[in-house]
């Protein structure tokens, strides 16, 4: 058998582990910091786990490396090009639409988030385990279905989320430079991201991390937020400055946010200073930031899903690289 690394910071369940040790000679660390030249030296697939770059500094220390695998839709922890050079297959969630169709639990979650902002889901629920009973500190500012969504991102999410709104009664706007806009879609397409803010009571964050992305929202992003808006982010945590978010809950630009995700978050040490972070430090003192550790696709079904659809490729990989040899 071709020998496998796993790391088991990735928590494959019971299932998939088993159908790795059927496949693979499974080497198991608890994390790639543990990875040595004679382990890397013998291994055909490595997991790969967020927080951890996969590059030519790996690669140059394994000429048997044929598969790097991750259950994730994006891989900026891998280097493409790198991996292309030396021959080596990277298998992910990327490219698999079809699949990924069948996955809803970010785009549910999204609208939990949303709904939980407005409606001061929170604070209420603090107070009444402080023995208050009383809604009128609690109205939300507005039903859901008079208000206007803005999504930015109108891809597999972000039409996901655009349908559960639409199905509440919401106004869906969206700002999508990179799609043509759908044929006979009940969407108002905008021409760039300030006219959409502009005229959004909630916006929805549903776009990949990249360096022209990085801080899209910034300080003068936020300017030309519509007063008293919301903001949910379930995409990546780098895309919001924040700094300029926090400037805009506390003019009150933003009147909430609700985020499952921080900048820096994929850092192995961030767990250790999770309490420095600048938004988890107002959200202390403050009852319109909502914050949750990344939990969008974290149901068990979809994780053992993902999990074992990576698997069922590697192995396909290893196959197609065996036959080719």
């Amino acid at each position: 058998m071709k020998k496998a690394v796993y790391f088991e910071i990735l928590n494959y369940t019971d299932q998939n582990m088993a159908l790795l040790r059927e496949n693979f000679d499974l080497k198991i660390l608890p994390d790639p910091s543990h990875l040595t030249p004679e382990i890397l030296g013998t291994a055909s697939v490595l997991f790969a786990p967020l927080g951890y770059i996969f590059d030519e500094k790996i690669f140059s220390q394994a000429p048997q490396l044929r598969v790097v695998a991750t259950n994730t839709t994006g891989v900026p922890h891998i280097d493409i090009d790198a991996a292309a050079a030396r021959k080596i297959r990277v298998v992910s969630l990327k490219d698999e639409q079809d699949f990924l169709r069948t996955i809803t639990p970010t785009a549910e979650l999204t609208m939990g988030l949303m709904i939980s902002i407005v409606r001061n889901m929170m604070p209420a629920r603090d107070a009444v385990l402080k023995g208050s009973w009383s809604r009128w500190d609690f109205g939300g500012v507005s039903m859901l279905s008079r208000m206007t969504l803005g999504i930015v991102g109108l891809g597999r999410l972000g039409t996901m989320v655009a349908k559960y709104a639409s199905a509440m009664g919401m106004k869906v706007l969206y700002y999508d430079p990179f799609i043509p806009h759908p044929e006979g879609s009940q969407y108002i397409r905008m021409e760039d991201l300030g006219s959409l803010t502009e005229n959004s009571d909630i916006v929805s964050i549903h776009i990949p991390m990249n360096e022209a992305n990085r801080h899209i929202f910034d300080h003068a992003a936020f300017k030309r937020f519509r007063k008293g808006s919301f903001l949910v982010n379930t995409a990546r945590g780098e895309v919001v400055d924040s700094g300029a978010l926090i400037e805009a809950m506390e003019n009150g630009t933003v009147r909430g946010a609700a985020l499952d995700v921080l900048d820096g978050e994929f850092d192995p040490e961030f767990k250790n200073r999770v309490l420095t972070h600048p938004l988890v430090k107002y959200a202390q003192d403050h009852t319109n930031l909502i914050i949750t550790p990344h939990i969008a696709g974290s149901t068990e079904d979809a994780w053992h899903l993902t999990q074992q659809h990576v698997v069922e490729q590697a192995i396909e990989a290893m196959k197609l690289t065996e036959q080719a040899a």
